[in-house]
């Protein structure tokens, strides 16, 4: 097995720092558990799966996220068993396959979870999804529309990875984003302060007049 990325290592040891003697020597057994399995792209539930499940209650709700993550990583889930996990978990254990894919899964092979994801209104789960995996994969046209799904339910877009990178310059973004500020203008509605934020970032910087 390979040693954790530096996202992962650092994960490991904030988290640790974070839990109290119990909660990590449950950790510890686990992310054990989970390295040592070899039936984890199987379509049943492993003892390691079950402690995916259970990160909640035993490191707590602020913690479970990156206890679920270490567990994925330890256990070098696939994007087999990363569906299967997210179709079948609740929303706290879908939120951390997603948070997840960055540091698992290289290819856009893991695009449809991130799909399913931005279709809810779960504001947990559409902030998990436009991270680091969909900022790599995503193409254009869904990219731009995750973002205005941010804009529609709220999540903040600084929750958007890449954001500026991807933005600048983008005139079918600038267009989108017009477009719905006048539908809630006309509706009577705000225009949310993100919005204005994205939009400047749609600007391209002005080019510098050559020295003469």
């Amino acid at each position: 097995m390979t040693d954790a990325p530096p996202g992962i290592a650092a994960l490991r040891a904030s988290t640790d720092a974070s839990l109290g003697e119990t909660a990590r020597t449950w950790l510890d057994k686990a992310a054990a558990e989970a390295a040592s399995d070899d039936g984890g792209h199987q379509q049943t539930h492993t003892t390691w799966e079950l402690r995916f499940a259970e990160a909640g209650r035993r490191c707590g709700a602020e913690h479970a996220d990156s206890a679920r993550i270490v567990l994925l990583h330890a256990a070098r889930a696939d994007t087999a068993t990363l569906t299967r996990l997210y179709e079948q978990g609740a929303a706290a254990e879908r939120r951390a396959v997603l948070e997840a894919l960055p540091h698992l899964v290289a290819g856009p092979e893991a695009l449809p979870l991130v799909e399913d994801a931005l279709r809810t209104n779960d504001t947990r789960l559409v902030a998990a999804a436009v991270g680091p995996y969909a900022a790599e994969h995503l193409t254009a046209h869904h990219w731009r529309h995750a973002v205005l799904k941010c804009l529609f339910t709220g999540v903040p877009v600084s929750a958007v990875a890449e954001l500026a990178e991807r933005a600048r310059g983008d005139a079918e973004l600038a267009r989108m984003l017009g477009d719905y500020a006048n539908e809630r203008t006309a509706a009577g509605r705000p225009v949310p302060d993100d919005l204005h934020r994205v939009l400047a970032l749609t600007t391209p910087p002005p080019h510098k007049a050559q020295e003469s």
